[in-house]
């Protein structure tokens, strides 16, 4: 699976990603380690596009589950009542209608308040936030960027992509890719804010993540908690040095130290 996601449900691991022509792919476990395939988690003929079926995400809400995800370079929403689906977006459009975007993922705020993170191609593709209505579909009009501004991230091209936002300790973190997924350099960087809304500052020591144990092409990664209650963070990299296809998911362990000691 390219561009992975995990969601742990009632003590069930589901893994969705970019793989398949014909909508999106879910896989299920008990342990991390040994997947099935549990087929076609959303079919095109039950979403707006029929083509390029990217960056799936998949999150709980009032018992109710929405897989984010991109199709035909737009932003979409589908709904389900289960984690194997199907999902349906019941409104046949994106949520964007008039641009093209991608990558867009969800977030929840301490007091309920929705949002969306997801990327306009626009002076290299760069991210994007924004408040979403109370039908977690709707989106508000004031967005703010963060844009392309380190070194690392012009190597090949100008991109930051695929990110995911968590909160710790009052802190909001954002894990996002940079440049381009065909490229061995691909790796994940983070960044943080203290308002959603406001001003990002780029980890100094950014990327976090980037060939690690010899892989390559690293990078569009989410964040879970799994049945222990560690966090957990799962990538994609390349098949190997040679070959970008078929992209292959990794799971990590992810750890948040206090550097002033």
């Amino acid at each position: 699976l390219g561009d992975p996601f995990i969601l742990l449900h009632n003590g069930t691991y589901y893994a969705y990603g970019t793989h398949s022509d014909e909508g999106i792919e879910v896989y299920i476990s008990d342990n991390l380690k040994t997947w099935k395939y549990k087929g076609l988690a959303l079919n095109k003929k039950d979403s707006w596009a029929d083509r390029w079926f990217w960056a799936p995400e998949v999150y709980e809400v009032n018992g109710k589950f929405y897989m984010y995800y991109s199709a035909d370079e737009h932003i979409c929403v589908a709904v389900a009542d289960s984690p194997v689906g199907p999902f349906i977006q019941n409104k046949q459009e994106p949520m964007i209608v008039e641009e093209k975007c991608i990558d867009n993922s969800f977030f929840m705020d301490d007091d309920g308040t929705p949002y969306l993170s997801f990327v306009r191609f626009n002076d290299g593709n760069n991210v994007w936030i924004a408040e979403l209505e109370t039908d977690l579909i709707t989106i508000k009009k004031e967005t703010k960027r963060i844009h392309v501004s380190q070194a690392w991230e012009e190597v090949w091209p100008r991109v930051n992509e695929g990110s995911y936002i968590l909160k710790h300790n009052g802190i909001y973190y954002m894990t996002y890719s940079a440049n381009s997924y065909e490229s061995p350099f691909y790796g994940v960087g983070c960044a943080t804010a203290t308002d959603i809304m406001g001003e990002w500052a780029k980890y100094d020591e950014n990327p976090l993540l980037q060939n690690p144990g010899g892989l390559v092409g690293v990078g569009h990664s989410a964040m879970f908690t799994d049945k222990e209650g560690k966090l957990r963070i799962v990538f994609h990299a390349h098949k190997d040095k040679s070959n970008i296809h078929p992209r292959a998911m990794y799971i990590g362990t992810v750890n948040f130290e206090n550097v002033n000691g």
